[in-house]
């Protein structure tokens, strides 16, 4: 083989880590690590994680775990680890904030060795996998499944261990580290399992129109093509149902007529019953400066309008675009095409008005027609409330 192709496939195979395949977009997965830094995660105790060459390490330090600053109920975890001859790590699942993650949630074990019989694969404490050893200083795959209190967990494809436990519903995903063995992690993903569809593609069943006082040009909403299509505005399209804590995802196009005007929308959480424009709004908005995706415009899509700008502008005008958005207490944070672009942590004092105060509250899901040049399509909204 020719140098040249020989470099074109280690390229390839460098940036095809911690992204997602167009498929996986569409399916619903998220990248919890970006492959280039720690946003979204928080370093908790002496451990001292890094990212370099497109993964996480640690490898200095007491003993600690990085924490996933989301937390998810039901869902499918992948992520690729590689550790020393002598490593001894874990994936934790659905861990509290506070106190030991192993106790408040679950311990994945990632060791050849354990001295109870917890190896590779095992819920420590609770469930010994199917023995499978893992190679020292090469690259394995866990698959983590937890959907109610069944977990199935696989390593490299394998599957080591299927069982029942019903101690933690819902909680943060981390990763661990014991002192003096460095561990490795990368194309850290997630899937939301356990969604539900508010929106048939048919009919506008289960929403309800609230246009802006004295609107000139209220919107025109329709179904086209099984999606929620809107024109002129303002004004905002809100379900029936109410939810606090909770996964939503959506698919977004925002038709623009030119490359100069970029439509103006978004998708609004925990919202008044006929109130207008309330709640936590998920902007929609693909412009940003002097070619730099990096310098949004008006928070830009996936920012957390008026508290919190998108990190990147991911998505495009005239394409549909994967849209997650996860709010629980306090926290929200959304995904763009799978890729995460806003992190917010929500510290005013309580109350119920979003736009001043910290909104935990249950309330409405509702779609923004912005002004009279609104032209959007929403589909495949789907929606899991978090358990308390």
């Amino acid at each position: 083989m020719k140098l040249a192709a020989i470099l074109f496939l280690c390229v390839t195979a460098l940036t095809a880590q911690n992204t997602l395949t167009q498929k996986e977009i569409s399916d619903g997965w998220v990248l919890l690590f970006d492959g280039e830094s720690l946003f979204g995660w928080t370093q908790e105790g002496a451990a001292k994680w890094r990212v370099a060459d497109r993964t996480v390490i640690a490898d200095a330090g007491d003993d600690g775990w990085l924490r996933q600053n989301s937390t998810f109920a039901d869902y499918i975890l992948k992520c690729d680890f590689r550790t020393g001859p002598k490593g001894n790590s874990g994936v934790f699942l659905r861990s509290a904030r506070q106190g030991e993650p192993n106790k408040t949630g679950y311990e994945v074990q990632i060791a050849n060795e354990h001295a109870l019989g917890y190896m590779n694969g095992s819920l420590v404490g609770h469930v010994k996998a199917e023995k499978e050893f893992a190679k020292p200083d090469a690259w394995h795959t866990m698959e983590m499944e937890a959907e109610g209190d069944h977990f199935v967990i696989k390593l490299d494809g394998k599957k080591i261990l299927d069982t029942r436990n019903s101690q933690s519903r819902v909680g943060h995903v981390g990763l661990q580290y014991n002192k003096d063995n460095k561990v490795e992690f990368r194309n850290i993903k997630l899937k939301p399992l356990g969604l539900k569809s508010i929106f048939d593609g048919k009919n506008l069943a289960g929403w309800k129109v609230t246009n802006a006082p004295k609107a000139d040009q209220p919107p025109v909403w329709s179904v086209k093509d099984g999606a929620i299509h809107v024109e002129k505005g303002p004004g905002q399209l809100e379900t029936e149902g109410v939810w606090d804590d909770l996964v939503l995802q959506l698919d977004v196009r925002a038709n623009a007529i030119d490359a100069m005007h970029h439509p103006n929308s978004g998708v609004f959480i925990r919202g008044d019953h006929g109130g207008f424009w309330t709640g936590y709004e998920d902007q929609i908005r693909n412009e940003y400066k002097d070619g730099d995706r990096k310098q949004a415009v008006d928070f830009g899509t996936g920012g957390i309008y008026n508290r919190q700008p998108a990190r990147k502008v991911v998505s495009n005008d005239n394409e549909y675009f994967a849209d997650t958005f996860v709010a629980r207490g306090r926290h929200l944070a959304v995904w763009i095409n799978g890729y995460p672009v806003s992190d917010f942590e929500d510290d005013r004092p309580e109350g119920m008005n979003a736009r001043q105060q910290a909104r935990l509250q249950e309330g409405t899901v509702s779609l923004q027609a912005h002004d009279p040049t609104t032209n959007l399509d929403f589909k495949n909204l789907r929606i899991a409330g978090l358990p308390k």
